[in-house]
């Protein structure tokens, strides 16, 4: 399988203070953001680098927020080589920002997204 880009997902303690670090500091532009009553998501460009920052309280629960993002240019192909090796998954699921996901558990626990634009 090959994906179109990765992107990590970084917990952040502090959403407000990390947005302006990565933007003012890093000089990553908000592309979009999310959260209610108060922002606690975020997508950040910078260049071809892209970062999700998920605001995060420390404590671990069974889903506790993707670890990384996986563009995949073919998820049903995925999808059937997930389900020939065994592989549980969470999905597919159409998400209000338009895209095609699934989620995966690695061995240690770390939730994995793959998804691809909905058409």
């Amino acid at each position: 399988m090959n994906y179109v880009n990765a992107t990590p997902v970084l917990r952040v303690s502090d959403y407000q203070r990390a947005k302006a670090f990565y933007m003012e500091v890093l000089g990553f532009e908000q592309f979009d953001e999310a959260g209610e009553p108060e922002p606690g998501f975020g997508i950040f460009r910078a260049g071809q680098a892209q970062i999700f920052l998920h605001s995060w309280d420390g404590a671990e629960a069974p889903w506790d927020g993707w670890r990384g993002y996986f563009y995949a240019p073919d998820l049903d192909t995925l999808i059937a080589q997930l389900r020939g090796l065994g592989q549980s998954f969470k999905g597919p699921e159409v998400t209000f920002y338009k895209m095609r996901e699934i989620e995966v558990i690695d061995p240690d626990g770390n939730v994995l997204c793959f998804g691809q634009d909905a058409q």
